[in-house]
């Protein structure tokens, strides 16, 4: 297969859950759909490493991530991550329901060992996933070093509708009080945001225009990305610290003095290859999900979700009556950590732009759905399953 081929057929596999999106409303997630095409492509006509081939090797993904969440970053103020803290417990409540339930009820029915490979990759993503694998491979147990990968890969078929269906409940809500006026704070934010666009730049103020290129935005955003690893780098002796994790801290911080402006990466026209690169690499996972390895662990696999799920739902909505957080938005936050980002943003915007046509409601809820997802899926994916994978681990 020819690497122009290989591109076609993937974006075509893009393009068909984009328009299945639109078609239901964001009903069914455009991430799910394709998930489905790439998993039968897989098991028929595609070569293994189609991503690869088509010319989008995991090199480039990770170059993409560094650029994109330096990218959200940009998206979140000082003030805005100081007053997520409800959704950080919120995150954090989701995986403790994770952890009773599977240790709770779960190790009674699929055995102690099979839960313990499976609570990192289902609180969290690769990095968990492949952490638990190896461990389970040196341990000498085959079988759930396969399944620790599975959960990984097909956990995000939950995750997708139903994080689309409760946040379009949940944008619904949001969209009634802001046309009866009552989200004040969100048209504040707009209004101010829009008031000091011009002085985004207050470290290149005095920059002509002309000189502010779409190679100077991404030179500036890739500096900050490479600081964020620099600094994991420097840190590692002491204390391990994911470098996406300060790649969205140091993109608040870089965009709060003025070095980075919002919307970096979208205004250096980069964000829709960026978002196309990542996504491939995300379905480039299923060609480890064979039809003969699904059927194996079928059952463990659909009841490990389940009751992850259960999990997560209960504990996240005792968080939320407690911290007067709505159950649709605290759910949604709590499954963040069956996928992480992109497809927190992607699934987030897509309910958005199916709920309303108008951007300044877009806007709205915007910024009221949006940055709990995103802390949400950093919180979950990026930095409490790989301490959980790292504890877990030993117990193998």
């Amino acid at each position: 297969m020819s690497q122009m081929l290989a591109f076609v057929i993937v974006v075509f596999a893009l393009l068909v859950g984009d328009f299945v999106a639109v078609r239901t409303k964001a009903w069914i997630p455009s991430m799910f759909v394709t998930g489905i095409i790439f998993l039968i492509g897989y098991w028929t006509f595609f070569p293994k490493e189609i991503v690869a081939l088509s010319g989008v090797p995991s090199v480039v993904a990770v170059m993409m991530m560094y650029l994109l969440i330096t990218n959200m970053g940009t998206l979140l103020s000082l003030k805005e991550l100081k007053n997520q803290w409800k959704t950080i417990v919120i995150a954090l409540s989701g995986i403790i329901g994770i952890i009773v339930a599977l240790l709770g009820i779960g190790s009674l029915i699929f055995g102690l060992q099979t839960m313990i490979v499976a609570i990192p990759p289902l609180a969290g993503g690769v990095v968990s996933a492949l952490i638990m694998s190896e461990g389970a491979t040196a341990a000498g147990l085959t079988t759930l070093s396969v399944f620790a990968i599975v959960i990984y890969v097909m956990q995000g078929f939950a995750g997708y509708p139903l994080t689309a269906l409760v946040l379009k409940k949940e944008g619904k809500r949001l969209l009634k009080e802001y046309r009866k006026g009552d989200l004040k704070a969100a048209q504040a934010e707009i209004a101010a945001t829009a008031e000091v666009q011009p002085a985004e730049l207050k470290l290149f103020k005095n920059l002509p225009p002309k000189y502010n290129t779409d190679f100077f935005k991404l030179f500036r955003l890739a500096l900050v990305g490479f600081l964020a690893y620099q600094v994991s780098v420097w840190l590692a002796p002491i204390v391990s610290i994911s470098p996406f994790v300060l790649c969205l801290l140091f993109g608040v911080i870089a965009t709060s003095v003025g070095f980075l402006e919002k919307h970096a990466l979208q205004k250096a026209n980069g964000f829709g290859i960026a978002i196309l690169v990542l996504m491939l690499f995300i379905f480039d996972g299923l060609k480890q999900a064979t039809p003969g390895m699904l059927l194996s662990i079928i059952v463990p696999l659909i009841g490990t979700i389940v009751l992850g799920v259960i999990g997560m739902y209960i504990f996240s909505f005792i968080a939320g009556k407690l911290l007067k957080v709505s159950k649709e938005m605290a759910f949604a936050v709590s499954l963040t950590a069956l996928y992480g980002f992109p497809a927190d943003y992607i699934i987030t915007n897509e309910v958005i732009n199916s709920l309303t046509e108008d951007e300044k409601e877009r806007e709205a809820l915007t910024s009221h759905m949006l940055p709990p997802m995103l802390v949400g899926g950093f919180v979950t994916v990026t930095i409490v399953s790989v301490i959980l994978a790292g504890i877990f681990v030993g117990f193998l």
